[in-house]
């Protein structure tokens, strides 16, 4: 069920929406009601926001303005990553990004708070939206922002992850919270981000790097030719014997990412149903390897 989901573009998409639905809860219920700030591009629009009311006395009601922000900041954005995420995911995330900004816009701000300590509603609005997030980029698709440009660095073969590349710029965001704002502000906000990129990277599975070994006594090259041909992988393969029956086998030897390892084991179960398989993930790989954004 899971690598029919996975593999079916509209149903991953229906996903993505779910998650981004995810995403913008954790925000709206948990994080805005205390004052706190979002990072990457949404935390620039909440700030904007803010200065809007403060300076400018504008009245939004029960609903969040840094939504409509949000969405018109991200239209340069994806208009540079179109060239390197390609036609496909500047459409899904274009979905996505409406999806997230009419979520964040519509969902009301809670006039009582459900959670009233900092610590607490951090850690409960970071992991809704690091999962949320999480499943968005999983399903291939993206909410725009920084994700969008995390996915280009990671595509050209960056040491940054999504997540880390955001900690990185929210460092700057935070700081200027921390001279227009409180201390208290800022440094709940550092702990709400932190725990969104720390659920967010463990969500993310498209570029944490797998081996697998694969132990078969078929016809090696079927299996490589769908590794190849299917997942754009190379395989390298070398024949083996058990040690306990002295048979030969065929040892085939493939890296990649981990998102793609269901759609392997759904091939090798198919091309030979006795074969075993061993992962070992975290794999660090130098030289020439593809990091995909599927």
């Amino acid at each position: 069920m899971l690598y029919n989901t996975l593999h079916n573009r509209w149903l991953r998409l229906v996903i993505a929406v779910i998650g981004e639905l995810i995403a913008a809860l954790g925000i709206n219920l948990f994080i805005v009601p205390l004052g706190l700030y979002s990072g990457g591009t949404l935390g620039v629009c909440q700030l904007i926001r803010t200065l809007l009311q403060t300076y400018l006395h504008l009245d939004f009601g029960n609903y969040d303005i840094a939504g409509i922000l949000y969405f018109l900041s991200n239209v340069p954005i994806l208009m540079v990553g179109y060239r390197i995420l390609g036609r496909g995911l500047a459409v899904r995330t274009i979905v996505c990004t409406v999806a997230y900004s009419l979520f964040y816009s519509l969902i009301p701000v809670p006039t009582t708070l459900i959670v009233d300590d900092y610590l607490t509603a951090c850690l409960l609005g970071g992991i809704l939206t690091g999962v949320g997030c999480g499943i968005v980029l999983t399903c291939g698709c993206s909410s725009g922002g920084l994700d969008v440009v995390g996915l280009c660095l990671s595509k050209r073969g960056s040491s940054f992850t999504v997540g880390r590349f955001s900690l990185t710029f929210n460092a700057f965001l935070y700081a200027a919270c921390l001279f227009l704002f409180n201390a208290e502000t800022a440094i709940y906000s550092v702990i709400y981000n932190f725990i969104t990129t720390t659920v967010l990277d463990r969500m993310h599975q498209q570029n944490v790097t797998v081996q697998a070994l694969i132990f078969t006594r078929e016809d090696e090259h079927t299996l490589g030719k769908f590794v190849m041909g299917q997942l754009g992988r190379g395989v390298t393969y070398w024949q083996g014997t058990g040690a306990y029956t002295g048979d030969d086998l065929h040892v085939l030897c493939v890296c990649l990412s981990k998102y793609e390892i269901e759609e392997l084991l759904h091939a090798v179960h198919s091309i030979d149903p006795h074969a075993f398989l061993t992962v070992q993930e975290g794999v660090h790989v130098y030289g020439n390897y593809q990091r995909k954004v599927e």
